[in-house]
């Protein structure tokens, strides 16, 4: 059991029968001398974020997730498939369950799918991936003496801002946190 004031950003707890991730706390004091916890939390399964203030004496479950080594393989329609990298079964995750994580999956691209009793709450993407460039205006001569950038789309669908020197057909790596351009490897 834990209590708000050992919260931590990411932590994700159970609270009135479903889960939650600990988005932002912040510890204050009303005029009683009580501590309370202001809280932004995400609903897993849903995706709501909700404020709510706990009081210091409230306790709440840790979940434990947990992390399987997956290869995703391919998409069906709202469906996405992984294979576990230990036993090799599949294993479909809904579109709602991936959120923006699809932005950043290419087919035989290796990641932890978080688990909770079995079931799947979504995937752990590593910090950067490679993507190569489908889609980008071609860069002319002097285009660098201002900075700046011109938008690129990669074979993912994601787009994004990347410097004028970067062509169709080259490979960048990409920041999965932001989704900026981190450079052309």
């Amino acid at each position: 059991m834990v209590n708000p004031s050992d919260f931590r950003n990411g932590m994700t707890i159970e609270w009135e029968g479903q889960l939650w991730v600990v988005i932002e706390f912040q510890q204050g004091q009303n005029a009683r001398g009580d501590t309370f916890f202001r809280t932004k939390l995400r609903n897993v399964r849903s995706g709501v974020i909700i404020d709510q203030k706990f009081r210091d004496k409230d306790r709440f479950t840790r979940a434990r997730i947990e992390k399987v080594s997956m290869q995703y393989l391919y998409s069906d329609g709202d469906r996405h498939f992984f294979m576990d990298m230990a036993s090799y079964d599949q294993l479909p995750i809904n579109d709602d369950q991936l959120g923006d994580s699809l932005k950043y999956l290419k087919e035989s691209s290796a990641i932890s799918v978080l688990m909770y009793d079995g079931q799947p709450l979504g995937v752990e993407l590593p910090t950067t991936v490679d993507l190569k460039v489908t889609q980008t205006a071609p860069g002319f001569r002097g285009d660098t003496a201002a900075g700046g950038g011109k938008p690129a789309t990669v074979e993912t669908g994601l787009t994004l801002n990347v410097p004028f020197f970067v062509n169709e057909g080259d490979v960048i790596r990409v920041d999965t946190r932001t989704g900026a351009y981190v450079e052309r490897v």
